[in-house]
């Protein structure tokens, strides 16, 4: 087999597969190619190489993955320092071998090796094989199929410790901003749509960085690196300082994961708050990882007075089911459907629909969305009660919010 050959063969091989399973499938042909016991794939960490990929059927209890030895017992620093070759057929035939004491432990009779190495040039570890036979027969044709192999396991390796390089520093950012929670909580009115006067309002984060990064940014990161629980609880712990400055009259909502929900932290959050004026809005944007878990928070949490909210209703067949699953205190009409609905019969249909079914089940409407008149009109015309959105009042800040109950200034702002 040429070297061209195999890298054809490896490339095909990588399609569709994960990084384990592309270095596992690459150490099992190059094991079986040259006819070896043993192929691994190591890496140094300080003086000790660790296994990282192993292919030795049979022979698990000599190696496994995770495993360590010390780099002076093995082959590796001698081949990096061109004292032995990376191809040896028979170690009996290299003096220095007959002197490495792991040599005829095992017993090693033939070895070949390939370095793996970072983008930057360092060593990462070897892309090794070896028998406790001699292999006689094999030549630099073998070895150059090998180093195909290894080199497709090196553009694993890389891409792999580029992931965790970059997930490293997204942890970092998480933690910074956990720690000096340099974000600002602002607060949009939800309207009654007769009166134009704030019912509630919807905490929403804006984090502050330069440049400056949306805020589902911030969470999507945090959700990739498993710290959207800690920074969702953060952002939520100061939302709800906002219920010491607002009427009594006044709800405060806040936005939560599926996840985040269904870990069960927020009742201990919600716990020294008047949880009759908290609505916790569940997040559409990824998937519950446990459905049921999900569900036995909830009833806890709307069991201690918190009402629930289904937010992006009318955005997709996923959200409706989360509503007949649920069954909310208060469906959110999603932009896609508000928008233009003056104009609109399909968006007005659909919303008509989803205001009687809400009637049905006891639940409170509000609109999200709302940019012009015409549709507050419309939306109030088919019994809308409530409405968010530019037109009625754009995020602010808490001091903003509580103005609205100023006498004279709600007026001047409606």
């Amino acid at each position: 087999m040429t070297d061209k050959t195999a890298r054809l063969m490896g490339e095909t091989m990588t399609r569709g597969m994960t990084t384990d399973e592309t270095i596992n499938t690459a150490l099992e042909f190059v094991r079986s190619h040259l006819g070896m016991e043993v192929a691994y794939l190591s890496e140094f960490i300080g003086d000790d190489l660790a296994f990282r990929a192993v292919s030795a059927p049979g022979l698990e209890q000599m190696i496994s993955v995770g495993d360590t030895m010390p780099l002076d017992a093995v082959y590796c620093r001698h081949i990096l320092a061109g004292r032995l070759p990376e191809l040896i057929p028979d170690t009996k035939d290299e003096a220095l071998c007959q002197d490495i004491d792991l040599t005829h432990a095992i017993p090693i009779r033939s070895h070949a090796s390939i370095p793996i190495r970072r983008r930057d040039g360092s060593i990462y570890g070897m892309f090794c094989c070896l028998s406790r036979t001699a292999r006689t027969d094999l030549n630099t044709r073998d070895l150059d199929v090998m180093r195909a192999f290894a080199a497709i396991s090196a553009e694993q390796v890389n891409a792999r410790l580029m992931v965790e390089t970059e997930q490293s520093d997204i942890r970092t950012r998480i933690q910074d901003m956990l720690d000096t929670q340099e974000f600002d909580v602002v607060y949009q009115p939800i309207m009654d749509a007769q009166q134009k006067l704030p019912k509630g309002f919807e905490a929403l984060c804006r984090f502050q960085s330069d440049p400056y990064r949306a805020p589902n940014l911030w969470f999507d990161e945090a959700r990739l690196v498993g710290m959207q629980i800690a920074l969702e609880v953060c952002v939520i712990e100061r939302a709800l300082q906002a219920l010491n400055h607002l009427p009594a009259s006044v709800y405060l909502s806040v936005n939560a994961s599926p996840d985040t929900v269904a870990s069960g932290v927020l009742a201990d959050v919600f716990a020294d708050w008047p949880t009759e004026r908290v609505v916790l809005e569940v997040t559409e944007h990824t998937k519950a990882t446990d459905d049921d878990a999900l569900e036995k928070a909830l009833q806890k949490l709307r069991f201690t007075g918190v009402r629930l909210a289904i937010d992006d209703a009318g955005a997709g067949y996923s959200g409706l089911q989360q509503i007949v699953r649920l069954l909310p205190d208060i469906i959110k009409l999603d932009i896609s459907l508000t928008t233009r609905i003056d104009q609109d019969v399909v968006r007005r249909s659909l919303s008509a629909a989803l205001v009687s079914f809400a009637r049905e089940i006891g639940a409170d409407i509000v609109a999200e969305g709302i940019e012009t008149g015409d549709e507050l009109l419309t939306l109030a015309g088919l019994g809308v009660p409530l409405a968010q959105g530019y037109f009625l009042g754009r995020p602010d800040s808490l001091d903003a919010a509580a103005a609205w109950f100023t006498p004279g200034q709600g007026e001047n702002r409606a």
